[in-house]
């Protein structure tokens, strides 16, 4: 899976003085050939399972190329105006998206901090200092010191330093950082296509508990219209008072339940509003029965999931910085080398402050070593695989869950196609047996007891395939998460932080 970059292998120093005039030429032609050479495993993703194609039985139809999801606004298939300005404001107004977002512009920044350590820094600590010296100070020259001396320092120093990157633990930093920032940049759009398709499968519910009280309602309408008729009969005397209390028991029924969808709806309602980011009690949307069929949509085969989903493109990107971090313990195991110069100006009067007498310089370079950390460093490294193996194991998990969820919604898709056939049928012969028990009890050859019961096996039916309508739509809906919304993993290349020659001068 790792392969590891072995061409610094037994190059250890040892922290040794050396006079700075002669180690700094050293040191930098040493840095100039070693600066190619980056310790630790470089990165190559991981196999994981993928199966060859989806299991899909009869009659699922096979979706054509021009039935691909479109790339951002996915739920444009839909045809649903409503549900597209909703998924806009969702967009723009929801809470978790924006903190999405903020840790993204986190990590932007993370990355920003580690690309920033490629460039030299330059400080100054200007500074002003009135000392007095003992007279009995230890002397520093052949020449006895004779009394206490007070005396004025004033300094203006800049000093530039830079450690050289011989063994990439620099370059292993800014390669964990950037794969983070995409790992980020892949969550926003996952938390995106989470939101967007919550808000979609809550609006078909919706929907379809419309449709479920449009039902209810024209059954009301027409019990009423029944319980007349027999109200009428029953005073003529040809119908039972049993007939009027079965009719107007049933009707009482229906209303009920109308009334009880009426609660179902506020609750999807108000989940809408906070994925819209507005506040429950100020949000409606109008009543509307669904009259959308799920459009086609193509699937693609399954190795396709591993580009198009960011939940799976997330989890690489936390496996590539996981494995950069190896490189980063490794690196202490190597010497760090630091360049360092100084100049100014150091006078004991401010008036000669600026002169060149009063100028100073100094450069030179430190070289440190850890000799003995007590076993730190191996479990560093012992811990940054163990986090790798992790992540591997993450990533392969995340991959599984992928195509378990594509091959449920196929599924369901298939099934709930091939019910709603049926579930149609089935009440195109219950709205018939109604209409012969009708005829049957008119013509005095049935009591009402059997239009009753055709009643309420056409109601029950109705809404089933109300139900059975909805579930297909958010089917669909969970079939587009599934397979990534549109959204393409080639999209990360663009997320990264790069050196810019005008950096070295930013604050």
């Amino acid at each position: 899976m790792r392969r590891s970059n072995q061409s610094c292998r037994g190059l250890r120093f040892v922290q040794a003085g050396f006079a700075r005039t002669t180690l700094a030429p050293a040191l930098l032609l040493c840095a100039a050939l070693l600066s190619g050479c980056t310790v630790g495993p470089n990165y190559k993703r991981p196999a994981a399972t993928v199966p060859a194609k989806w299991d899909v039985a009869e009659p699922w139809r096979e979706s054509a190329p021009k039935d691909s999801v479109a790339k951002g606004e996915w739920w444009a298939v839909f045809s649903d105006d409503d549900l597209s300005g909703l998924e806009k404001q969702a967009l723009a107004e929801n809470q978790t998206i924006k903190i999405s977002i903020a840790h993204l512009e986190q990590a932007r920044a993370t990355a920003a901090i580690q690309v920033a350590t490629l460039f030299p820094t330059l400080s100054t600590a200007p500074s002003i200092e009135r000392e007095r010296l003992s007279g009995n100070r230890p002397p520093s020259s052949s020449i006895p010191v004779t009394s206490a001396v007070t005396q004025n320092i004033y300094q203006i120093p800049f000093t530039v330093s830079y450690e050289v990157d011989i063994f990439g633990r620099r370059r292993r930093s800014i390669e964990a950082a950037e794969a983070s920032y995409q790992a980020n940049a892949a969550d926003l759009e996952n938390v995106r296509l989470l939101v967007t398709s919550q808000l979609a499968g809550d609006y078909f519910n919706l929907r379809q508990l419309d449709s479920e009280i449009g039902i209810l309602r024209r059954t009301v309408e027409s019990l009423q219209k029944g319980l007349d008729l027999v109200n009428s009969r029953h005073q003529g005397g040809v119908a039972s008072g049993l007939d009027v209390a079965q009719e107007e028991t049933l009707l009482n029924a229906t209303r009920t339940q109308a009334t009880l969808l009426l609660q179902q709806r506020k609750q999807f309602e108000d989940a809408i509003a906070v994925l819209a980011g507005r506040a429950a009690p100020d949000f409606h949307v109008a009543l509307r029965e669904l009259k959308s069929e799920p459009p086609p949509l193509n699937a693609g085969i399954p190795s396709d999931v591993l580009e198009r989903r960011p939940d799976v493109a997330e989890a690489e990107r936390l496996m590539a910085s996981a494995n950069a971090q190896i490189g980063i313990a490794k690196s202490a195991y190597y010497p760090s080398l630091d360049l360092f110069g100084q100049t100014g100006w150091q006078t004991a009067a401010i008036t000669s402050l600026v002169n060149t007498q009063s100028i100073f310089w100094a450069l030179g370079a430190n070289v440190a070593e850890d000799i003995f950390t007590g076993g730190a460093r191996r479990a560093q490294v012992q811990y940054a695989r163990a986090g790798y193996d992790a992540n591997v194991a993450s990533y392969r998990q995340t991959v599984l869950s992928a195509f378990q969820e594509v091959q449920d919604e196929l599924t369901a898709l298939s099934v709930l196609s091939e019910a709603q056939q049926e579930q149609q049928q089935t009440v195109d012969a219950a709205r018939r047996a109604l209409d012969i028990s009708t005829d049957r009890y008119s013509g005095g050859l049935v009591n009402y007891l059997d239009v009753v019961t055709a009643q309420q096996n056409l109601l029950s039916n109705q809404q089933q395939l109300a139900v059975i309508q909805g579930q297909r739509l958010v089917a669909s809906v969970l079939l587009v998460k599934a397979l990534g919304g549109g959204w393409d993993a080639s999209s990360l290349a663009a997320v990264q932080v790069k050196p810019r020659r005008k950096d070295i001068i930013t604050p």
